[in-house]
């Protein structure tokens, strides 16, 4: 027998649809209500804030609106004024642009870095990229997009832009956008270019639709660089207004199929194909006969089957022949690693954190990891841990902070940390070892930004430094006074990772298209480069015999060391890092009057007033459609900007009875629970009563609270959810049955969900050791006697293999005897049955879930298979029924399989993961006819992920 769990025929029309609507469900309600907003509106964008952050919502406000006109001639002049909300309270350095609703989010606290994404003010970073975004969206509301927008709202135009432009466009001409209106951008920096590089260097000629899906073998870098250097390509070999045709052809969906590769092929006169390879060809030039000179990557490259192998990060020698370093692998959790001799020794497992700087002294490491706040999404902090490497034992220094890139003074007794704080400021602050009390605060007095401080002596912090424009410096910073004394003149040129050996700082910095390692004797104020070849070196660790640093590879970062000889070293003339920053030969980044626009953007203030909390408090932005047979549901969504009111209009049409839904619903997340609202009316429900069918109409007025917690800490991924609510039913019959069958009745529904994990590496199916609970009571409190319980649980336990799962699951749903009323059913039954709502069920089911191969193949640019995996089950249900007013039946339902399952990409953008199960019934299936044993089913959708 086969059987499908959802049609065929409309799961193309569904996955786009769930592809396009981004759901952010764990920032609803993400800030505290403590928070006053404020407003500065200029005509091209809402800057909403909180409050004390006047100078940069006011220089983000004149940013946007000055390159707005700048640049509008390469993508279009459409123009709809965006909501950008400052988000300050998060740790986390980031940003986007998203329809449904239309606004963006600047999330503030800048990254230590500067060779990722750059050395500009973060405010100014995110304004000249992401405001890019905004004015895709503008100009891509044409043709098909447009009619899509206009049926389904804002969701249909993202579903349409989704479809026809590839995010690395969207990505690569938004950092072109920076590169071009600034004297830096990502287009300008060595490290930008990296996995390419790297890959290039290693002979890997992936296919383009391995560079667009990504593997779980192979390193694949992201979608940013490769949309650069095509964006890149395209704007210097055809024009500045050749992206601009491009795209609104490919919105349009002019050609309809692969509308952007007729696009492309139509303004280049090239095919695709020829297209990419031409722009990767551009760049890849640049590196002929600059390749590694590494031994390790020499043998790697010989060996065409190699994959990814692991990432070596942030050496630091213990002696001469041992390093400590974090070590990140596909199949293992980042661990920190001992390695004597080449011989590796795993240490412990690291905390959450967001990035992998650690510091190391005297067998201990110290390091920031994020912890989260327990209610608020948009709040969390980055707080000091310290690890002893003999006992393994870790101790969190300090609780609720902000603090990065924490180093050990020189006897170990103190740690210097950068503070940020909500306001954007940043300090140095002095923290004691031993138990995280602060000691002092370092005085910041030219508004330096500091980056990865290390102890100079006991008087004196070295730190990579940025100033207001976002040049950088290497600067001896006083501890008692904040007065810095500036080893190099202050440049573009990103330099981040100083360490110290005496009186000699060792750093890298940027100089042309390379990253180098440096060195700067402060009693001479000599300035020495120290390597001439191979890929970009970062991160030293010095003894007195040995040098080491980290290059990037195909197969990870990699660990170096050589001799510390400074007799080879290379005398700089001038003290200056030589090389400047690149164009990468694109001279499309100097050729138009949008060239630096940041310079001529005047730093003044704006108008600022109160944000109405109120505002647009039912914005319904979105039709949404959600085709499941039997039922089919259109929904009209909602939302504020703030996102914390939610309000859906929802309409559902049930194929088996031919009844209709019509419902309301609210949330408000502003508060510490939710609080939630809505109403249900259902016209034409229809049941067989005494061998004739009966008609009704129900209605269902609700209301209630939910609390969801985030109580991950440390190695753990932890949530708690807690719901309540209070539901009036009614329902209506027929004349003739009005009497006897009419019924009001409230009942309340109780819900806890609990999740506890450790966090998965890439490979893992799922996580290797955790747990989760869903308990759910409902009882009637008026009108009638009815109860429910239901109870699942799950237990994620390591497999035979490194990404084998076995689970162990139960359940068990409980009726009260005699109950008028028939609650909801959400029991996981025995797959291949029937789902049937019993007086009471338990079930015992387990799963061993198993990689099967890893294809990295795909066809015609269409769909990609990632992982082939499998998954073979035991299911066993004892489930008890009324056979009559006195009597009772009990009946197993046991059944085993394989199901098998395919983790995709399709369009080389969207992930699914869609799966085929047969389950072989070793019971009667009694509820369907018993009409065989054998079941097939199509599961579809697993996840959008």
């Amino acid at each position: 027998m086969l059987t499908r769990t959802y049609k065929l025929s409309i799961f193309l029309f569904l996955f786009f649809v769930a592809a396009a609507v981004t759901v952010r469900a764990q920032e609803f309600g993400g800030n505290p209500p403590s928070i006053k907003w404020k407003q500065v509106n200029v005509p091209v964008a809402k800057v909403i804030f909180p409050a004390g952050m006047d100078s940069v919502a006011s220089r983000v406000a004149d940013i946007v609106q000055r390159m707005n006109s700048a640049v509008q001639p390469t993508i279009g002049y459409k123009q709809k004024p965006v909501s950008i909300l400052l988000q300050n309270q998060t740790t986390i350095s980031n940003a986007y642009v998203g329809l449904a609703p239309f606004r963006s989010e600047f999330y503030l606290t800048p990254d230590q870095n500067s060779f990722e994404i750059g050395s500009l003010p973060w405010s100014t970073q995110l304004a000249i990229h992401e405001f890019r975004h905004v004015q895709q969206y503008n100009n891509f509301n044409v043709g098909l997009s447009k009619a899509l927008h206009t049926v389904f709202g804002e969701s249909g135009q993202a579903l349409g832009n989704d479809i026809a432009i590839p995010d690395w466009f969207f990505e690569g001409d938004a950092v072109f956008n920076e590169t071009q209106v600034s004297e830096q951008g990502r287009g300008r920096l060595p490290y930008f270019f990296n996995g390419y590089r790297a890959l290039w260097d290693a002979k890997r000629d992936y296919s383009w639709m391995k560079l667009r899906n990504g593997s779980f073998v192979d390193y694949i870098p992201d979608w940013y660089p490769m949309g650069y250097m095509m964006v890149a390509y395209g704007r210097e070999k055809y024009g500045d207004d050749f992206w601009k045709k491009v795209t609104q052809d490919a919105a349009a969906y002019k050609g309809l199929f692969f509308p952007m590769q007729r696009a492309i092929q139509k303004y280049s006169g090239q095919s695709f194909d020829q297209f990419t390879n031409n722009g990767f060809d551009h760049f890849k030039r640049l590196y002929t006969g600059k390749l590694s000179d590494s031994t390790l990557s020499k043998a790697l490259i010989a060996d065409k089957h190699q994959h990814f192998i692991s990432s070596q990060e942030y050496p630091a020698y213990i002696n001469d022949s041992t390093l400590v370093y974090l070590k990140s692998t596909y199949d293992h959790l980042p661990q920190f690693v001992i390695n004597t001799n080449g011989k590796e020794k795993a240490i412990s497992v690291r905390s959450v954190s967001l990035d992998n700087y650690f510091a190391y002294h005297d067998g201990k490491i110290v390091y920031s990891a994020l912890h989260p706040d327990a209610r608020w999404s948009y709040r969390d902090y980055s707080e000091i841990e310290v690890l002893d490497l003999k006992t393994s034992k870790e101790q969190r220094l300090t609780k609720r902070t902000k603090y990065f890139s924490p180093a050990f003074s020189n006897d170990g007794k103190n740690i210097v940390a950068v503070q940020v704080d909500p306001s954007g400021k940043n300090h140095l602050h002095i923290l004691n070892a031993h138990n995280g009390a602060l000691i002092s605060v370092v005085p910041d007095k030219e508004n330096l930004f500091y980056t990865y401080p290390k102890y100079y002596n006991s008087k004196q912090i070295v730190a990579a430094v940025r100033n207001t424009k976002g040049q950088m410096s290497l600067a001896l910073i006083d501890i008692k006074t904040g007065d810095a004394k500036y080893l190099l003149a202050f440049s573009y040129q990103p330099i981040a990772f100083p360490i110290v050996h005496g009186d000699t700082i060792y750093f890298s910095a940027t100089t042309g298209i390379n990253d180098r390692l440096f060195a700067i004797n402060t009693g001479t104020g000599k300035l020495y480069a120290i390597d001439h070849a191979g890929i970009n070196k970062y991160e030293p660790a010095i003894t007195e015999k040995k040098l080491a640093w980290v290059e990037f590879t195909a197969f990870g970062y990699q660990v170096r060391q050589n001799e510390n000889n400074p007799t080879q070293w290379k005398a700089l003339p001038g003290n200056a890092i030589p090389g400047g920053l690149a164009s990468f030969n694109i001279s499309a980044l100097k050729r138009d009057s949008s060239t630096d626009v940041l310079a001529t953007v005047p730093y003044k203030p704006l108008p600022v007033t109160n944000y109405n909390n109120a505002y647009h408090l039912f914005n319904f932005h979105s039709l949404v459609p959600d085709f499941s047979d039997p039922n089919y549901t259109v929904t009209l969504e909602g939302e504020n900007v703030l996102n914390t009111f939610q309000s859906q209009v929802v309409f559902n049409y049930n194929r088996d009875e031919g009844y209709k839904e019509f419902g309301f619903d609210v949330a408000y997340g502003a508060w510490f629970p939710y609080l939630l609202a809505g109403f249900d009316y259902t016209l034409d429900r229809r049941a067989l009563y005494q061998s004739t069918n009966i008609y009704w109409n129900e209605s269902d007025i609700h209301a209630g609270v939910q609390l969801p917690l985030n109580l991950s800490n440390g190695r753990q991924l932890t949530s708690l959810n807690l719901s309540s609510s209070v539901h009036y039913s009614t329902t209506s019959f027929q004349e003739v049955y009005q009497r006897i069958l009419n019924t009001s009745y409230t009942y309340l529904n109780n819900t806890v969900i609990f999740s506890n994990t450790i966090q998965q590496a890439k490979k893992n199916i799922y996580p290797r050791f955790g747990e989760s609970f869903v308990l759910n009571y409902k009882t009637a409190i008026s009108g009638v006697y009815a109860n429910q319980f239901l109870a699942i649980g799950t237990f994620y336990l390591p497999g035979l293999f490194v990404n084998h799962n076995l689970l162990i699951s139960g359940a068990h749903q409980q009726k009260a005897q005699g109950s008028t009323v028939s609650f909801s059913n959400d029991f996981p039954f025995s797959r291949g049955y029937a789902a049937e709502n019993l007086q009471t069920m338990n079930k015992i089911g387990v799963d061993y879930h198993f990689p099967i191969a890893y294809p990295d193949a795909g066809i015609a640019n269409t769909v990609y298979l990632l992982r082939l995996r499998g998954n073979l089950f035991y299911d066993y249900t004892r489930g008890s029924f009324n056979i009559s007013n006195t009597a009772m039946a009990t009946r197993n339902f046991r059944s085993t399989g394989v199901e098998l399952y395919f983790d995709t990409k399709w369009f080389n953008q969207q992930s699914l993961t869609f799966g085929v199960r047969y389950s072989h019934l070793l019971d009667q299936n009694i509820f369907t006819g018993n009409t065989g044993r054998d079941v097939v089913e199509i599961v579809l959708p697993v996840s959008f992920f």
